[in-house]
């Protein structure tokens, strides 16, 4: 089994159930923005959320602060607790954790918010480490590569034999540039055949079968 196994956070570990997608519209209708489509909003959750806004939401980069506060006060308020860990996911990390694995998180959302949906939900025991974006979200930079690469150095008796899982193409090419293979979810919220494109070394459609995967090494 392999000795490090990183987890994507939001479409990978947790289900926004709407508090992302929901977030950003009341966000962008408070600030007077239009609201994108369904689709260019499930393109949203992953990436960093001032390069979404401002790239697939239409806000410009001179605005794009005031509509992330207001978004991060709402999701503070509501989102967290509208949040829900997948069916079987805990239950799957727990088991990797028995094995003797180290599994950490791995997250382009803020390193700050992405412990506190950790604790809430109940899942912040599961994890040995949480790793993701800056606080001051301007000063993040090169996708999820370099935060796969902090989890690694942070961890860097056990990276003989890592490996990430996740929901998007961002997962997966991160990965890559750290040399590691990456198992994608279909769960999350990529659109279909994103993840095989990107190059996933495989992807699973329930928590069962990741454990699965997982335990045999690939």
């Amino acid at each position: 089994m392999h000795s490090l196994i990183l987890f994507d956070l939001d479409g990978t570990l947790v289900d926004p159930a709407g508090a992302i997608t929901g977030g950003i519209s009341a966000a962008l209708q408070s600030h007077g923005f239009p609201v994108p489509d369904d689709e260019s909003l499930q393109a949203m959750v992953g990436p960093p959320l001032l390069e979404s806004l401002t790239k697939l939401g239409g806000v410009p980069s001179s605005r794009v602060h005031e509509v992330v506060t207001t978004y991060r006060s709402g999701y503070l308020a509501e989102g967290l607790t509208q949040s829900r860990p997948y069916p079987g996911i805990a239950r799957c990390v727990q088991a990797l954790v028995d094995a003797g694995a180290v599994v950490a998180v791995a997250t382009q959302k803020p390193e700050w918010l992405a412990e506190e949906l950790l604790e809430v939900q109940g899942l912040r025991h599961l994890f040995a480490s949480v790793h993701g974006s800056p606080r001051d979200e301007t000063a993040a930079g090169g996708g999820k590569g370099p935060i796969i690469r902090a989890a690694l150095e942070h961890h860097r008796a056990a990276t003989d034999r890592a490996i990430m899982v996740g929901d998007r193409h961002h997962d997966v090419e991160g990965a890559r540039v750290n040399g590691l293979e990456c198992i994608g979810v279909g769960w999350g919220f990529a659109a279909a055949g994103e993840l095989e494109r990107a190059g996933a070394t495989a992807v699973v459609d329930t928590a069962d079968r990741l454990l699965e995967v997982l335990r045999g090494g690939l």
